[in-house]
């Protein structure tokens, strides 16, 4: 079952990521090489609606660096209560610090109780954002949404 709900995750995960994403030209796209890594705290709740709240740290490979606040709305077929502590994450294809803001769209599907995991790919443009992360707490469903990151 759980292996099932993964698989149907990634399909969402794929769609979203198609749907977000801009026309842009390739070699402003190429340009893009600073890699930005991202440890953040995050806990919410869900009942059809998704709300979540948190704070994290952004390092960029060029020096730059940010605290910042993290915050995740949706809705979709999901129901529980969880925290994600030191979450992981790898934002691609930036110029600089300032591309890290703003809304990236996120779709996914979550199974677990006690322990609870997460892994997602969402999108804003030509930027990437792989999440992942463990914790406690109960989730099961599936949802899309939206993962903003903005200034502390």
């Amino acid at each position: 079952m759980i292996k099932h709900t993964f698989g149907m995750a990634a399909l969402i995960i794929a769609c979203a990521g198609a749907m977000t994403a801009l026309p842009t030209s390739n070699a402003r796209a190429a340009e893009a090489s600073v890699k930005c890594d991202l440890v953040y705290n995050l806990s919410g709740w869900s009942l059809i609606y998704k709300h979540a709240e948190g704070t994290g740290t952004v390092t960029c490979s060029n020096g730059q660096r940010a605290n910042v606040k993290i915050a995740v709305v949706g809705g979709g077929l999901t129901a529980g209560k969880y925290h994600i502590d030191n979450g992981k994450g790898e934002i691609s294809k930036v110029h600089d610090i300032a591309d890290i803001y703003g809304n990236y769209a996120q779709a996914g599907a979550e199974a677990g109780v006690v322990k609870s995991g997460t892994a997602q790919l969402l999108t804003k443009g030509t930027t990437s954002l792989a999440l992942s992360g463990t914790g406690e707490g109960v989730n099961l469903g599936i949802s899309v949404g939206k993962f903003t990151i903005s200034r502390k």
